[in-house]
């Protein structure tokens, strides 16, 4: 299932946009140095720069340099500028030794009061030459990027297409969350949480309302939500109830199912399918099934949409503090545990698909693979973070 969602995630167009819109966006093009970095010879520090080879001797200040100001001096034998962090450093000096590596002499020469110092030169291009790849397509920008892109000049980067996504609920026994239910009836805890995993995830959503259980108004209402959409998210309707209408709607709508039924517990009657460049998932009603497909199917599909292939969850290794034991073994399982301050894996109570309280203090989800029943306290886990 996983290789058939992300095969059928091609990459939306790109678009530039401003620095304070790219983040969390993929990169769509290489950027590049627009000139070397530095672009010129600069001070690692504040100190005096002069020649090497007058550091024994007494230096006569010829002026001082600040960060942004040309030099106007060339340092001759015996001279030297005063010279702040990051200012170009002048013609004929070899050295910057530091302000607290130095004396002033009476006379108003400078000394050069230490053993010996580094160069504290940074020259030009040790860095970056211009024309080398700062950043490369295909990187999901962080923080950390926009430095970078600010620093060479993309103040408008091209970067990959959010996809459009629209989360759909089915059920009459919804109301919102705002309203007390009764008697039969529950809240609306799917939607908000997928709009709230699809904002994590990068990619903004628009609610889109519950559909009652009837065939017509589930087809009207996923007509209508496809031809706004890139990315559908559907919970509830999708199983085996005679008030099911989720797939019979789809295949209504054009929808070309790839699957219906997936081989892992909670999430069974999970539905993919594809109406041209538009994919639509049909979710679980349960929340704990809802929050997993979408962590194992939704996820990678929307990355990908976005431009990130070979996108792959943030896991860590832990040692289970207490066994896992289930009673069957036909599926693989997905489980929720919580990382402990001692960095170990420890499973959380969990009643099924319905127990929604078993997400509030979970960390990550633990696989047991099809066959097997469980590992005992001290066995090495892959804890999937979420």
């Amino acid at each position: 299932a996983l290789t058939i969602v992300v095969a059928q995630a091609s990459a939306l167009p790109s678009k530039r946009v401003s620095l304070a819109e790219s983040l969390g966006r993929v990169l769509a093009a290489d950027v590049l140095a627009d000139t070397d970095f530095p672009p010129f010879d600069k001070s690692c520090m504040d100190g005096f720069a002069a020649r090497r080879e007058d550091l024994t001797g007494p230096l006569r200040q010829v002026e001082c340099i600040a960060a942004g100001q040309l030099p106007t001096h060339e340092v001759g034998p015996f001279e030297c500028s005063r010279i702040m962090t990051g200012a170009m450093l002048p013609k004929g000096a070899d050295v910057v030794f530091m302000v607290e590596h130095s004396a002033l002499a009476p006379e108003g020469t400078v000394r050069f009061t230490h053993d010996q110092t580094a160069d504290n030169i940074a020259r030009r291009g040790e860095d970056l030459k211009q024309g080398e790849v700062v950043v490369r397509a295909g990187t999901l920008l962080r923080p950390r990027h926009i430095a970078a892109l600010a620093s060479v000049g993309a103040a408008k980067p091209h970067v990959h297409r959010r996809p459009v996504i629209g989360v759909l609920a089915t059920g009459d026994e919804l109301v919102a969350a705002h309203e007390r239910p009764g008697p039969g009836q529950i809240r609306n805890s799917n939607s908000p949480q997928l709009m709230a995993q699809a904002a994590e995830a990068g990619c903004p959503a628009t609610y889109l309302g519950v559909v009652s259980d009837d065939f017509e108004t589930t087809k009207r209402a996923v007509g209508e939500s496809l031809e706004r959409c890139d990315v559908l998210l559907l919970s509830g309707g999708v199983s085996m109830g005679d008030f099911d209408h989720v797939p019979n709607a789809l295949e209504a709508c054009g929808v070309r199912i790839l699957f219906d039924q997936v081989a892992v517990k909670p999430g069974k009657p999970t539905t993919f399918g594809m109406l041209g460049q538009k994919a639509v998932f049909g979710l679980p009603g349960n929340p704990v099934s809802t929050f997993v497909m979408f962590e194992l199917l939704v996820r990678p599909h929307l990355m990908a949409r976005m431009g990130l292939s070979g996108w792959r969850p943030v896991t860590m290794s832990a040692q289970l503090a207490q066994p896992i034991v289930t009673r069957k073994a036909d599926r693989e399982q997905w489980l929720p545990v919580a990382v402990d301050e001692h960095k170990q894996a420890v499973p959380l109570r969990f009643h099924g698909s319905g127990h929604f309280a078993s997400l509030v203090g979970m960390s990550g989800l633990v696989c047991l693979p099809l066959g097997v029943l469980g590992y005992a306290a001290g066995h090495m886990v892959n804890v999937r973070l979420v």
